[in-house]
C-alpha cells in the first residue's frame, strides 16, 4: 500500500474550507456550521475514526468555538455523533442496530406499494417513475464503476419510488432511516456485480410498477431490499468489515 505523504483528505483538521460569506449571509453561522458538518457526515466524508473537537473544527471553518459547540450539540441530538474521551466521533450503528434499521427500511418501502395495492383509488405518480426509470436505463447501458458514492443513487431510487406512492411523511421517514445507515451501506457497493445487479433490479421494479403489476413489483422489491433477515445481516456484517479496514 502506498504511504500517505500529506494530510488525509477526510481529516477535519487538515481542511481549510471555511464557512463562506454566502453561507454566512443566507443563514446563521451556527446553522451554516451545522449544515456543513451534517452533510459531510452523511456523505461519508468524515472518517468515523476521526476525533471531532471544537478547536480543530473552529480552525477549519474559520469560526469561534461557540457555533461549533452548538452544531455538535445538535448533531448529538440527531444521533449522528457521540461523545468520546477526546471530543466527538461519528456514530457507527452496531450490527444489531443496523438490523433493526434495515427492518424498518424494508417495512417503509413495502408499505409504499401496499397502500396503492390496497386502495383502488390511489395511483403512483408515473411522471416521477418514468423520470427515474430513464436514469436507470441509462446507467444499465453504461454501468458506473463500483464506488461507495453509488449509495446516493440507490437512495434516490428508493426515495422516488416511495414519493410516487403519495405519502410524503412516509417518504421522509425512509429518508431519515437511509441517512442513519448510509455510512455503512456505502461499503455495500464496492463490487461490479453488486452494482450491476442493483441497476438491473431497479429497472425491473420500475417497469413492473409502471405496468401496474404491483404484486409482482412488491415481490421484486422485497427480494431487492433483502427478503430475509439472514440476507440483511450478512450484508450489514460485510459492510461493517469493509468499513473497518477502509482508508
Amino acid at each position: 500500500m502506498r504511504a500517505r505523504t500529506g494530510p488525509r483528505p477526510d481529516d477535519p483538521g487538515a481542511r481549510t474550507d471555511v464557512v463562506t460569506a454566502s453561507e454566512r449571509a443566507t443563514t446563521s453561522l451556527r446553522d451554516a456550521v451545522y449544515a456543513r458538518l451534517r452533510g459531510e457526515i452523511l456523505d461519508g466524508r468524515i472518517d468515523p475514526r476521526e476525533r471531532l473537537t471544537e478547536p480543530k473544527l473552529g480552525r477549519r471553518f474559520g469560526v469561534s468555538r461557540t457555533p461549533v459547540r452548538e452544531a455538535l450539540s445538535r448533531l448529538l441530538s440527531d444521533g449522528l455523533v457521540e461523545r468520546t474521551d477526546f471530543g466527538y466521533a461519528v456514530v457507527v450503528p452496531s450490527l444489531a442496530e443496523l438490523r433493526d434499521l434495515d427492518e424498518l427500511r424494508v417495512t417503509l418501502e413495502l408499505r409504499g406499494l401496499d397502500r396503492v395495492i390496497e386502495n383502488p383509488g390511489l395511483r403512483h405518480d408515473t411522471d416521477v417513475l418514468r423520470a427515474e426509470l430513464a436514469r436507470w436505463v441509462e446507467l444499465r447501458a453504461t454501468p458506473p464503476r463500483p464506488d461507495p458514492g453509488f449509495v446516493l443513487l440507490d437512495e434516490r431510487f428508493h426515495t422516488a419510488l416511495s414519493r410516487a406512492a403519495g405519502n410524503e411523511r412516509m417518504t421522509q421517514a425512509l429518508v431519515e432511516v437511509n441517512e442513519k445507515v448510509r455510512a455503512v451501506r456505502r461499503y455495500d457497493f464496492v463490487e461490479d456485480e453488486r452494482v450491476r445487479s442493483t441497476v438491473d433490479e431497479h429497472v425491473r421494479i420500475l417497469e413492473l410498477v409502471l405496468a401496474d403489476r404491483l404484486p409482482e413489483a412488491r415481490t421484486a422489491l422485497h427480494h431487492h431490499v433483502g427478503a430475509s433477515l439472514a440476507v440483511v445481516t450478512e450484508r450489514a456484517a460485510r459492510a461493517l468489515a469493509r468499513m473497518a479496514v477502509a482508508g
